[in-house]
């Protein structure tokens, strides 16, 4: 089951297998490509796993364990490596909150992500050699981009695993949080960035050209919400 939460401009999406540690089967793909959908408009997107033990264990083994042709492993890969794009697409900044651990697969989800807020006690690795596979859902591109393609290689490669002390050195998580002020400070972050300016930064931070940041700064000088924070600036309001 994947969930749904609306409010103030920021979508939470959850994906809600907590008995197979929110491992991602191919409903969940499904669900997971309709949950994006009906997150249209939000301002922020979080991702997360239900409970405090997983984030996403990765691909459901027992249901994809199904797969055994060429065609139908291409088609799973890129199945959910083109739900992966559409979460790196997304307009609005999109959150991982690591509530548990990602591995494999949730790894992968991770990194589709914008930034990645996660828990002092989870631990991250993209594990898949463990079972003689690879990432194939943009994982593998998008850990390069992270923290450089030699060290991906040897991350990947060995299938480690990483506290998420080790895994913030590294740039692969954005913040580490203690577990008990874990859900309070992923849901600051999003409020924070539910608004119209973070997501042309966004939008900027991936390449759009002089003219087009230019452009998105004067829409954002002339909206309403610009000159209603000014005045009250100016007015010594906060």
């Amino acid at each position: 089951m994947v969930d749904l939460e609306l409010n103030d401009g920021v979508a939470v999406i959850t994906i809600n297998r907590p008995q197979a540690r929110n491992a991602i089967a191919p409903a969940t793909m499904d669900q997971l490509d309709k949950a994006i959908d009906s997150a249209a408009g939000a301002r922020t997107l979080v991702i997360r796993g239900a409970g405090d033990r997983a984030f996403v264990s990765g691909g459901d083994l027992k249901e994809l364990s199904a797969l055994r042709t060429l065609d139908a492993a291409s088609e799973m890969a890129w199945r959910m490596r083109l739900i992966c794009d559409r979460l790196a697409a997304f307009p609005a900044p999109v959150i991982a909150a690591l509530n548990g651990h990602a591995f494999g697969g949730g790894a992968e989800v991770a990194v589709a992500a914008d930034i990645r807020i996660a828990a002092d006690d989870i631990k991250i690795g993209f594990n898949q050699a463990a079972l003689a596979i690879m990432p194939a859902w943009g994982g593998a591109e998008r850990l390069a981009a992270l923290v450089g393609r030699g060290r991906a290689l040897m991350l990947a490669g060995s299938a480690t695993i990483l506290p998420a002390a080790e895994a913030l050195r590294l740039g692969l998580v954005d913040q580490v949080l203690p577990r008990a002020s874990f859900d309070a400070g992923w849901r600051a972050l999003a409020a924070s960035l539910a608004n119209p300016s973070a997501g042309e930064i966004k939008r900027v931070l991936a390449g759009a050209s002089p003219e087009e940041a230019v452009n998105a700064f004067a829409h954002l000088w002339v909206s309403d919400a610009h000159w209603a924070a000014a005045d009250k600036a100016l007015n010594g309001k906060k």
